[in-house]
């Protein structure tokens, strides 16, 4: 099948929506307080956090409606939802109409995330596949920070005008209506709807999850962490938070050598390097380990994610591909959304503030996933030699 020249950029342009979930308002937050001073600072925190409560729901939703109507037509739908939900709240007089409106925005993304992937997994296999996978990852982590830079300068302006950087899913849309196939509408047999996953699919999405956790407490704590050992306030705290997105680009990017290079050990190998990062920050008091610390985190996550996406999407038959998808990346997001309650009611527990003791702990947890990886790794190696 001629597929355009515009199909793969058109296919990676949908991982830009569904990241800047967060990235207009993100640098406008502490402006949107001031603008309404009668709002509790939960209800403020709501409004970064409420998208990501939608998109869970509305992933599954993305799945099922395949079998109803074609991918495209949902995308497009999809992004008419956001377009409402991420423009909208410039427009509104109070903070719960603001609050709808970004509700309304993670319904959006929650139609639409799924299917960037999807649509690789559809048009794409083998090496090719696994490369478009690791662009989709690094095409969305540089969307991510160039976003939140035109985001955070459209807040010069007033907290109303960075919302204006959600017409970027109007380009998306016209790209959708020009260059994506229309496509079929997957059609599921009877007995294709009784089929149920496959437990290993569940226990990836579980380790999709447990990795974001683990990741996303980076963002929540570094600025906290930098605080607590005099290395620097809240500026650097941002740089240090972008060397995350600047380590997860680089090995989305090389996705396809590291692949080569470590076959079957890449998810440990990535796994090990996170948790010797993690005992780095547990203990160092320089900032540049700091940084190289945070850059090896974001190395890790930039392989594992898209890597066990595919090894999760090799489990199913093809009609299965998107309930897949719609588990692995509403477990992401939930690891998200817990990752702070989860490690700080932790150290409650301990009765330790200190945000060494998360780390620290967290590098303990990853290294005994990282054994158990390995050793499962050499068991299917063994088994796959026993077979030839």
């Amino acid at each position: 099948m001629n597929q355009s020249k515009m199909l793969k950029p058109t296919i990676l342009s949908i991982g830009m929506a569904t990241v800047m979930a967060d990235a207009a308002i993100s640098p406008a937050l502490g402006l949107i307080a001031q603008a309404f001073p009668d709002a509790s600072p939960t209800m403020i925190k709501l409004i970064l956090t409420a998208p990501s409560i939608m998109i869970i729901p509305f992933s599954f939703l993305s799945s099922y409606l395949t079998s109803k109507v074609s991918k495209r037509t949902i995308i497009m739908i999809g992004l008419v939802i956001y377009l409402i939900g991420g423009i909208g709240p410039q427009f509104v007089p109070n903070i719960e109409t603001l609050l709808i409106l970004r509700l309304i925005l993670g319904a959006g993304v929650g139609l639409v995330m799924p299917l960037s992937m999807s649509l690789i997994n559809d048009y794409f296999t083998g090496t090719e596949r696994t490369k478009m996978m690791g662009f989709n990852s690094a095409f969305s982590n540089f969307g991510g920070i160039v976003t939140m830079l035109f985001a955070g300068w459209l807040a010069t302006f007033g907290w109303r005008v960075p919302f204006n950087v959600y017409f970027l899913g109007l380009i998306i849309f016209l790209l959708i209506f020009f260059f994506l196939p229309k496509g079929e509408v997957q059609i599921r047999k009877q007995q294709d709807k009784k089929t149920k996953l496959p437990l290993r699919v569940y226990g990836y999405a579980l380790a999709m999850g447990g990795i974001m956790l683990a990741y996303y407490s980076i963002a929540t704590n570094i600025a906290l962490y930098l605080d607590q050992n005099d290395l620097g306030g809240a500026t650097l705290a941002g740089t240090v938070v972008s060397f995350t997105t600047v380590g997860g680009m680089i090995t989305s990017l090389l996705l396809v050598q590291l692949e080569v290079a470590l076959k079957k050990f890449i998810i440990p190998v990535m796994l090990f390097g996170m948790a010797f990062a993690f005992l780095l920050l547990t203990f160092t008091h320089n900032i540049f380990f700091v940084i190289m610390g945070v850059c090896l985190i974001g190395l890790g996550q930039g392989a594992l994610f898209p890597t066990i996406i595919l090894k999760a999407l090799d489990q199913v038959q093809p009609f299965q591909a998107d309930r897949v998808i719609a588990w692995t990346s509403s477990m992401t997001f939930l690891g998200q959304f817990l990752s702070p309650v989860v490690l700080d009611g932790i150290a409650k527990i301990a009765n330790v503030t200190n945000i060494r003791f998360q780390y620290g702990g967290l590098s303990a947890v990853i290294m005994g996933f990282v054994l158990i990886s390995i050793t499962t790794a050499l068991k299917n190696q063994k088994r796959a030699l026993s077979l030839d």
